[in-house]
């Protein structure tokens, strides 16, 4: 399995594979293509977030569990909303919290970064169009998403999607463990076998009515154990296979 990251180097960055625990700096396409180069001299470089994705599709109320906690019905079919690219941080940006907005909180998830241009993709096929699996942060103004009919506003924060640190190629989505912590004090502990509505479901369902493109994002909800975010707390998402990401918050 090949875990991909984004490296600061220049403007854009620069993809690094890991293999056996070693980075190699990527040769040819990302989203096709792609081997081992040059080794990647160590510890010279920071993780950037390793993709920019021109929409973050994420689905709400697809844990069992965080659905009891919101006290609200299971859903009949996946809760769709999105989050701008203007929202996209990478690993150890500051999250930043806004004093105006009221409660801010965290929800660990898993992320599927698609791979290929995909629309009318069936559930049978989706997993093709996957390019692999990361960790995202799906942090929320809870007061104005309470308040708002839809949740533009809540979700769509300057800095409220990290992701990162990596993509992890040929992940098998359906059992991994997945965990969220403040400041080392767990609060999610779930695994994906209890997603509602699984990976490549919503893949089918995303692409019915949106076309997605290399480099997009599609969130699968958070399990339980949503929580407050203030500043000075740091926030870890850790995924099975994947890795931790980390974000320190800040007052915004």
């Amino acid at each position: 399995m090949d875990r991909i990251y984004k490296l600061r180097q220049g403007s854009d960055g620069r993809y690094a594979v890991e293999r056996d625990g070693q980075l190699f700096w990527l040769t040819g396409d990302v989203f096709g293509q792609y081997g081992a180069g040059e080794a990647v001299p160590a510890g010279s470089h920071a993780c950037m977030a390793p993709v920019r994705p021109s929409i973050v599709v994420c689905i709400g109320l697809n844990y069992k569990d965080h659905a009891a906690e919101m006290n609200k019905k299971l859903p009949a079919e996946p809760l769709v909303f999105l989050k701008p690219q203007s929202s996209v941080i990478g690993p150890d940006d500051p999250i930043r919290i806004p004093s105006w907005a009221g409660r801010i909180e965290h929800e660990a998830e898993m992320a599927v970064v698609i791979g290929k241009r995909a629309s009318g993709v069936t559930a049978a096929n989706a997993m093709d169009y996957v390019l692999g699996l990361t960790c995202l942060n799906d942090v929320t103004a809870r007061e104005l998403q309470a308040r708002d009919v839809q949740y533009s506003r809540a979700k769509g924060f300057d800095t409220f999607c990290p992701i990162g640190p990596c993509i992890a190629v040929g992940l098998d989505p359906s059992a991994l463990g997945i965990e969220g912590s403040v400041n080392g004090e767990r609060r999610h502990h779930s695994n994906t076998r209890e997603l509602i509505f699984p990976v490549p479901y919503l893949i089918e369902h995303v692409t019915r009515f949106m076309t997605l493109n290399p480099g997009d994002v599609i969130t699968t909800g958070t399990p339980s154990g949503v929580g407050p975010l203030t500043p000075g707390d740091r926030m870890t998402v850790t995924l099975e296979g994947v890795g931790t990401l980390s974000n320190p918050c800040i007052a915004g």
